[in-house]
């Protein structure tokens, strides 16, 4: 009842004293209308003069239960707005909220149809607004790549010399990837292809041009060459809605091929970019070095994605960082450090957090999810409520306001927050029967049925590297992952409590262990060694298990559930947040440059130079201006993992050995013990 009142309290202030304008200004209680305020840039981008918030809010209207407030809200959208002005708009702010809402309007009103008590009179006249909506789109597909221009004017197009836009070359990754959803139900609900070829063919470029090493992909991307232009790689803005959409691309429409792509990706997030409890931006080219020490509010959505995937930890893990976080500041600021520091001080009250938490007490009906729930009501009615709705905050450490709230807020907060303290005898349908898009419209699941006339790309030949485990095409049953165990989720968040603080909670100390004699002292991640047995076994009591990578890198993974004893599961979480620490502290390390290996015998004389990397141990190189001199050798055996049986040939040379099968810290031990004077892996 109370998410319900202060929805009330937002949308008949819009509807008094904003509608038929794009948004509501709470501070001064009138509408914005485009080019009669000051310009505020980008943001301006979504408003098109087409009641944006009222369309953007109705499938909320439906959530909610307010079926008498849905057919005016449509009766006034079929009557009253107008597609055809003359205004430039962003393709992407356009296409998830008024395309997106349009079609969860349609959705929610064929399902009130059907069901015989509402709508009797509706004809599709939402269905037919968005067809129009969108061809209006479609011109900015007009590229040799199929990406789409960032921006296009409704009436005139792109190209059109009255059009005020065609000129940029750039778009973000999620504005050009983030149209699967809307694009395929419009060609779905109208049998017309077009729209869903064009989405497809964006995502497909994408695709091919990730970074086939790191198969990660910038924030960025030149529209006519498909070069990156933002090389930096996260799961936050510019670049969040990409993997979302790949993920529930699969779920709507049932093309494998979107499911293997995200698992592609969502392997090198959870290798390079998760470094629990952080999501850290990293370079595509070099994804083991960090693009920026903060993290921006729009990760916040990613808890959920890992939910819908099935990777219940991680997401809890995160998703109590963040409220962590919320706690300190009484909202997600726009960006924050690595320390929790505010970076951009902003808060647009933002749905992802809301979503988040929504998806996890679905997942796992813990009523700590309900309490931070309740905390978020209490902060938006205390701190953002103002007489004409609520306002963003302009300041998370001051408490002052900004004089906007976005049509997200009505569209998103209130439906997730709703369905967060919903019964299930409070909806009038089942929600499970939709998929939730980007701006959290519903689309009909069986959608999937539906015109399926659109031509795949031939993928196969793509994915024929990737691991084929059934946790890439299954969703892990918890119950099976923590048996015995049914307050997993809290196990999971203790550890975390206090991580914005800088501080851990104090465990039972192993001299208060009621066993007496326990395990050894927990291993420090600066002495471990994986090439020493009993470091391996520590490990192993602890949860934590050693992964050897293709690359010939290793990767720690802990699973708290396969500790010997919760004690043993703290000292693993110790350690990994030890070995996370000190991995982020060489990373800050001057990187070494490339250096080369000269041959100088007969008969090359100096003529043959091949690049090398260098040790991040042993010899710096670069304080020895002539390096290492001297004869090569092989030596035996070749991959140098045990002693060296041929010693006499190796002393004073230069050791000859195969890279694999350990680590390059303990081929180096064994030639330097055999007397050789330096060492190529090949």
């Amino acid at each position: 009842n109370q998410v319900l009142e202060m929805f009330d309290h937002a949308y008949s202030n819009y509807m008094e004293h904003a509608y038929p304008a794009d948004e509501l200004m709470p501070l001064t209680c009138r509408g914005r209308v485009r080019g009669q305020e000051p310009s505020r840039g980008d943001v301006d981008d979504a408003l098109g003069k087409f009641s944006l918030t009222l369309i953007d809010t109705l499938d909320t209207l439906v959530v909610l239960n307010k079926t008498k407030e849905f057919e005016e809200a449509v009766r006034k959208v079929i009557k009253d707005v107008n597609l055809d002005n003359d205004i430039v708009v962003s393709v992407f702010e356009t296409n998830i909220r008024v395309l997106g809402g349009l079609l969860g309007g349609h959705s929610v009103a064929i399902m009130l149809k059907e069901k015989g008590e509402h709508m009797q009179w509706y004809n599709g006249e939402l269905l037919h607004m968005a067809k129009e909506l969108g061809y209006k789109l479609l011109p900015a597909f007009n590229t040799t790549s199929g990406l789409p221009y960032p921006r296009v004017n409704l009436k005139f197009g792109v190209r059109h010399p009255e059009a005020r836009t065609g000129t940029e070359t750039d778009t973000c990754t999620a504005c050009a990837g983030t149209l699967i959803l809307e694009f395929a139900a419009l060609s779905r609900f109208t049998g017309t292809s077009i729209f869903e070829e064009y989405a497809r063919k964006a995502l497909d470029f994408i695709w091919e041009k990730r970074q086939r090493s790191s198969n990660l992909v910038g924030v960025t991307i030149n529209i006519h060459t498909g070069d990156w232009v933002r090389k930096d790689s996260g799961v936050g803005a510019g670049i969040d809605s990409y993997y979302e959409y790949l993920l529930k691309a699969y779920v709507l429409l049932g093309d494998d091929s979107f499911l293997e792509r995200f698992n592609t990706h969502y392997d090198a997030i959870m290798r390079y970019i998760s470094q629990p409890p952080l999501l850290l931006d990293v370079h595509i080219h070099k994804p083991m070095l960090n693009a920026r020490t903060w993290m921006d509010s729009l990760l916040a959505f990613f808890p959920g994605l890992q939910v819908l995937k099935g990777d219940i930890r991680p997401a809890i893990e995160t998703h109590e960082m963040l409220y962590q976080v919320i706690k300190k500041h009484n909202f997600l600021p726009e960006a924050f450090t690595t320390d929790f520091r505010v970076h951009w001080a902003q808060h647009p009250l933002r749905p992802e957090f809301a979503e988040s938490t929504y998806f996890l007490y679905k997942a796992t009906g813990d009523p700590y999810y309900l309490e931070v729930g309740k905390t978020l009501i209490e902060n938006l009615n205390k701190y953002a409520r103002v007489p004409c709705g609520f306002a963003a905050m302009k300041d998370v450490r001051t408490g002052s306001h900004e004089d906007r709230m976005d049509s997200f807020f009505l569209a998103e907060m209130f439906k997730y927050l709703y369905l967060l303290f919903a019964d299930k005898e409070d909806m009038i349908f089942d929600i499970e029967d939709y998929i939730f898009t980007t701006e959290a419209h519903l689309l009909p699941l069986w959608l999937s049925t539906t015109n399926q006339t659109i031509s795949k790309k031939n993928t196969t030949t793509e994915y024929t590297e990737l691991d084929d485990s059934n946790f890439d095409w299954t969703c892990p049953n918890t119950q099976i992952l923590f048996p015995n165990d049914p307050m997993f989720a809290q196990s999971i968040r203790e550890p975390l409590k206090n991580v914005v603080d800088k501080s851990c909670p104090r465990g039972i100390s192993r001299a208060e262990d009621s066993l007496g004699s326990g395990p050894k002292p927990p291993l420090r991640a600066r002495d471990f060694m994986a090439s020493n047995p009993e470091h391996l076994e520590i490990l192993k009591k602890m949860g934590v298990s050693l992964i050897h990578l293709k690359d010939g890198r290793v990767q720690l993974v802990q699973h708290a559930v396969q500790a010997a004893s919760s004690l043993d599961a703290e000292d693993g979480l110790r350690f990994m947040q030890e070995m996370i620490e000190l991995s982020s502290q060489q990373q800050k390390e001057q990187q070494l440059p490339p250096r080369a290996v000269q041959i100088v015998s007969h008969p090359f004389f100096g003529r043959v130079v091949l690049t090398a990397g260098p040790a991040q141990f042993g010899m710096d190189l670069s304080k020895h201006k002539a390096g290492t001199r001297g004869f090569v050798a092989t030596i035996k055996p070749y991959n140098g993992c045990s002693e060296i049986t041929n010693p006499e040939a190796v002393k004073e040379k230069i050791a000859l050995m195969q890279r694999g099968q350990c680590m390059f810290a303990e081929k180096a031990r064994n030639i330097q013990k055999a007397g050789a004077i330096g060492g190529i892996v090949i």
